[in-house]
């Protein structure tokens, strides 16, 4: 099927999926929940056939890392399906109500965006995120995975989908498109698609971004900070920047850039080296830092540079203020930290970051839609309207408004004689 037809499918589908019940998309979560696991060596074996080929390519290491897709990634799918399932159905929630005058009510409920299309790069787990929380949220879905996954993407869309309709949901609710010319047309199908959500590198996103007038939602970088205070525990200091760095250093919420108090920093700098360099970490420093530590020289270029790797950038900061200047000019507003004891200068730091997810006292790597309650997450945005961080099932919601009378004319409330509204708040949801 071309792009075009397959996302007149999902368009289709899509108003049916938005009147799905609760109990039939859960049930079909669960049913692709098993299908997932009673497959799970059919779907690595299509994994490793990416794998052998992306080594013959050479893949940058990050992202064949991401690539992978072995068992203990299908559990964490897996466990992303069961966690959406255990949510309440985000459709249909009363959002307010308003009785305009007697009789006529005015209520704003939840309701599905419609058709989103998710472009992502390398990771074959997302593509079970994205077609999970679009199902949940009664969304369809129109998916183009990057060409280095291809034989898991293919498996994986057949069984989502299959397992789908087999459960009650619409033929076409989801579409695996392959070829980057699918993506140019699809950039163009503003009448069929109503949000793009792209994941992938600065350069992909905002080419998408640059040729679309669909709405798009998500972030270009993750360049994320771990800003250390003057009046920071510095053992805690040390363990959070090594986990926000380290614990997985390919993803968009590992940190990049540490911003250090200039106050501890000849205390804090060297146990902070050995413990990165115990990962292996390659610490760049600015020259205040290089005046304590060893290092080689971090550039301007460094303090934008997502690494994605065991790469990290160190800089020593006057106070507070310029931390916070340094995050807001170099930053991509996805994720930053602060490690301090002070309350005060936490929620200082809180109101004065441009940033989604602002952090005190714990690790940059909590960004994360499962790690939020969220069930999983079709992607992290930047973006600040509609949704910001990292985007689950009220990501994908809208809503609509609906109003009921009993033969209410605008006439009434107009001329000389015009009734006046009560525009009283309602305590009722709709039904």
């Amino acid at each position: 099927m071309d792009i075009q037809s397959s996302a007149r499918a999902c368009k289709k589908a899509a108003i049916l999926m938005s009147a799905l019940s609760a109990q039939t998309k859960d049930n079909a979560l669960q049913q692709i929940f098993a299908a997932i696991k009673q497959n799970q060596n059919l779907i690595t074996t299509e994994n490793e056939k990416d794998i052998e080929q992306a080594q013959k390519d050479n893949l940058k290491a990050p992202l064949l890392k991401r690539l992978k897709f072995d068992q203990s990634k299908i559990g964490d799918v897996c466990d992303g399906i069961q966690s959406l399932i255990q949510l309440a159905d985000p459709v249909g929630k009363t959002l307010n109500a308003i009785e305009l005058d007697l009789g006529l009510e005015l209520y704003r409920v939840s309701r599905p965006i419609g058709v989103i299309g998710v472009i992502f790069e390398s990771r074959p787990d997302a593509l079970v995120q994205i077609a999970a929380l679009c199902l949940k949220s009664g969304n369809a879905v129109l998916v183009k995975g990057g060409s280095e996954a291809i034989h898991t993407n293919r498996i994986l869309a057949c069984f989502i989908h299959d397992t789908g309709v087999n459960a009650g949901l619409p033929q076409g609710w989801l579409a695996l498109i392959e070829t980057r010319s699918d993506v140019r047309h699809m950039l163009k199908l503003d009448g069929l698609i109503d949000l793009i959500i792209p994941r992938g590198s600065n350069e992909f996103v905002r080419y998408i971004m640059d040729n679309t007038v669909i709405p798009v939602l998500g972030h270009a970088d993750g360049i994320c900070h771990v800003y250390i205070d003057r009046f920071a525990d510095l053992k805690m200091a040390v363990n959070l920047s090594v986990d926000s760095k380290c614990q997985y250093v390919s993803v968009c919420n590992a940190a990049e850039t540490i911003l250090v108090h200039e106050t501890v920093a000849e205390d804090l700098l060297p146990d902070l080296k050995t413990e990165l360099e115990k990962h292996f970490v390659k610490i760049l420093g600015c020259e205040k830092t290089r005046d304590v530590i060893d290092v080689p020289p971090a550039t301007k270029e460094d303090w934008k540079t997502e690494y994605l790797d065991l790469i990290v950038s160190i800089k020593v900061v006057a106070c507070l203020e310029d931390g916070l200047d340094h995050i807001n000019e170099y930053g991509s507003g996805h994720t930053d930290v602060i490690v301090t004891a002070d309350k005060k200068r936490a929620l200082y730091f809180m109101d004065h970051a441009d940033t989604a997810d602002a952090f005190w006292n714990c690790s940059s790597r909590f960004a994360d839609g499962f790690r939020f309650g969220l069930g999983a997450e079709v992607g992290i945005s930047t973006n600040k309207i509609h949704a910001r961080g990292p985007v689950g099932l009220e990501g994908l919601m809208i809503y609509q408004w609906r109003l009921i009378g009993n033969g209410h004319m605008v006439a009434d409330y107009s001329g000389d004689n015009a009734k006046s509204f009560t525009h009283t708040t309602l305590n009722t949801s709709f039904k």
